[in-house]
C-alpha cells in the first residue's frame, strides 16, 4: 500500500512538473515572440497620430517608454513650428513688425532653410512663403466666394523668399504681409525625427504616422514589409497597396482637405506660379527616405502632375493619380512599380525617362 502511495505521489509530482513545463515554454513562446506595441496620441498637429514598434514582449515597457518619447518630439516640434499656435517660433515671425529679427531655435531654423533649398529644387512650386496665398484661399472657402483679381495679386507679391533673411540665430521679414507656412514640410521633419527616437532604441521595427503621412523601418510583427494602402481619391476603398521598409510614403491629393465654391473643389494645394489651387493631379504619393523628403515632392507634384517626374532626385519615386471618378488613370516611376501588391490599379501605366 505504501509502495502504490508512494508510486501515485510521483505520478502527481510528474504531473505537476508537466503542466509547469508546459506553461513555461507557453510564458517563453509569448516572451519571445514579436508583437507591436502601439500608441496613439490625440490630436498631434490637429490629426491623427500612430505609432508602433515590433518587440518581444518581455521588452513592453521599453517600448512604451520609446513611444512616449516619440510622442515628445513631435509635440515639441508642432509647438515651434505650428502657424496656428499664437505662441509658436514661426506665428511670432509671422506677426513680427518688418525689419525686426525674430530669434529661432536650431530646429526651425534648419526646416526654414530645408524649404527654401526645396523651392529652388522643384521650380518654385514648392514655396513656403506663399502663406499669404493659403490664407487667402482658406478665407474664400469659408466665405464661398472666389478672390477678386487683385487680392490674388497682393498675395502673390507677398509670397517670396526676397522678403525673408535667415541667419544662424533666427530670421527677419520685410513686408507686412508676408508669412510663411510650415504645413507642408513640418509633418514630415516631425515624423523623421520621431522615428529617428524609436530607431536609437534598436527595435527591429517601426512605423510613425500623422495625419497618413508615414515613414517605416524594418519589418512589421510577422517578419513582412508593411503594408501601406493609397486611398482612392475619387471614393471608398483604396486605389492601390504597397509593400515597404525603411521608407516614408506621403499622399497628397484634393480629396481629403479641399474649399468648396460654387459646387467646385478646390485643392488645398497652391500653385505658386499662378496663385491658383493646382489641378494636375487628383492624389500624388511619394516614397522617399525621409518623410520631409516625401512631403516637399508630395506638394510639387501636386503641382507640376506628370512633368514632375523628370525632377524627382534619385531615391525617390512617385504615383500619381490623374483624372475623375469615371476615367483616370494611375501612373508610377519604375520604382514604386515593384512595390506594388497585386492586384494592380486598372489603367497602370509605368513612368521612364521618355515618358509615360
Amino acid at each position: 500500500m505504501r509502495r502504490e502511495q508512494w508510486i501515485g505521489g510521483l505520478l502527481f509530482l510528474g504531473l505537476i512538473a508537466l503542466v509547469a513545463l508546459g506553461q513555461w515554454r507557453i510564458g517563453v513562446r509569448r516572451r519571445s515572440t514579436p508583437v507591436a506595441v502601439l500608441h496613439r496620441p490625440r490630436a498631434v498637429m490637429g490629426t491623427t497620430c500612430s505609432m508602433a514598434v515590433v518587440v518581444f514582449e518581455r521588452d513592453r515597457a521599453k517600448a512604451e517608454e520609446a513611444l512616449q518619447a516619440a510622442e515628445i518630439v513631435l509635440r515639441r516640434i508642432e509647438a515651434r513650428m505650428s502657424s496656428w499656435l499664437d505662441d509658436s517660433e514661426i506665428s511670432a515671425l509671422n506677426t513680427a513688425r518688418p525689419g525686426v529679427h525674430v530669434p529661432l531655435e536650431a530646429e526651425t531654423l534648419e526646416v526654414l532653410r530645408a524649404a527654401s533649398e526645396a523651392a529652388a529644387r522643384t521650380g518654385g512650386t514648392f514655396d513656403v512663403t506663399c502663406g499669404p496665398l493659403v490664407r487667402l484661399w482658406q478665407q474664400a472657402g469659408l466665405e464661398g466666394v472666389l478672390p477678386r483679381q487683385a487680392a490674388l495679386d497682393r498675395a502673390r507679391a507677398a509670397s517670396n523668399w526676397s522678403l525673408f533673411d535667415l541667419d544662424a540665430a533666427g530670421a527677419t521679414r520685410h513686408s507686412q504681409d508676408a508669412c510663411v507656412d510650415l504645413g507642408g514640410i513640418t509633418k514630415g521633419y516631425a515624423i523623421d525625427r520621431a522615428v529617428e527616437v524609436l530607431q536609437a532604441a534598436a527595435f527591429s521595427g517601426g512605423l510613425v504616422d500623422v495625419g497618413g503621412d508615414l515613414r517605416c523601418f524594418g519589418r512589421d510583427m510577422t517578419g513582412k514589409p508593411w503594408p501601406v494602402d493609397l486611398q482612392n481619391p475619387f471614393g471608398r476603398g483604396r486605389v492601390a497597396r504597397l509593400e515597404v521598409s525603411d521608407t516614408a510614403v506621403t499622399t497628397s491629393g484634393n480629396y481629403a482637405r479641399y474649399a468648396e465654391i460654387d459646387g467646385r473643389r478646390y485643392s488645398h494645394i497652391i500653385d505658386p506660379r499662378t496663385g491658383r489651387p493646382a489641378e494636375a493631379a487628383a492624389s500624388v504619393t511619394i516614397l522617399a527616405p525621409e518623410a520631409m523628403t516625401a512631403d516637399i515632392w508630395a506638394t510639387a507634384l501636386g503641382v507640376l502632375g506628370l512633368d514632375g517626374f523628370a525632377l524627382l532626385p534619385e531615391g525617390v519615386e512617385a504615383l500619381i493619380v490623374i483624372g475623375d471618378e469615371h476615367n483616370y488613370r494611375v501612373y508610377c516611376t519604375p520604382g514604386c512599380r515593384g512595390l506594388l501588391v497585386e492586384p494592380l490599379p486598372r489603367q497602370l501605366s509605368v513612368w521612364d525617362s521618355a515618358g509615360p
